[in-house]
């Protein structure tokens, strides 16, 4: 029988889980992405979406289906989910939950899976392209 680990709290988790991979600041992700060297996944939900606008360009899956929709081998694959080398900038409200969504795209094989430090709000504060177009959830 394996020894138990104990408990970690939700700060400790971030930090182990932001040390296994490099975060990108939003000037960055907007390089990126602008040359297509990178897909914007948004995960906020519908209201903070309505509330705050949404980026240009980015894809919107919500949270709870964002590994079915990106995994390449999976059968709920999206077309932009074209192989495990796709670089994946997940972008939150805040950038909190956008870095265990980033982790569990690596545990799916998405070696280049990051996201946005200081997620959606980061983005905004940065003077970056805003729209107020409603997007549909995939």
């Amino acid at each position: 029988m394996s020894a138990r680990r104990p408990p970690v709290g939700i700060d400790e988790l971030l930090e182990r889980v932001r040390q296994s991979y490099e975060r990108v600041e939003a000037s960055e992700a907007y390089s990126a992405a602008r040359a297509g060297e990178a897909l914007l996944v948004d995960i906020r939900y519908a209201a903070l979406r309505e509330r705050d606008g949404l980026i240009p360009g980015a894809l919107v899956v919500e949270r709870n289906e964002l590994e079915w929709r990106l995994d390449p081998r999976g059968s709920h694959r999206l077309p932009e989910a074209t192989g495990h080398d796709l670089r994946v900038v997940v972008v939150c409200n805040e950038g909190y939950a956008s870095s265990l969504a980033a982790a569990s795209l690596h545990q799916l094989g998405l070696h280049r899976a990051t996201d946005l430090v200081g997620g959606f709000q980061a983005w905004r504060a940065a003077g970056l392209p805003v729209t107020t177009t409603r997007a549909q959830s995939l």
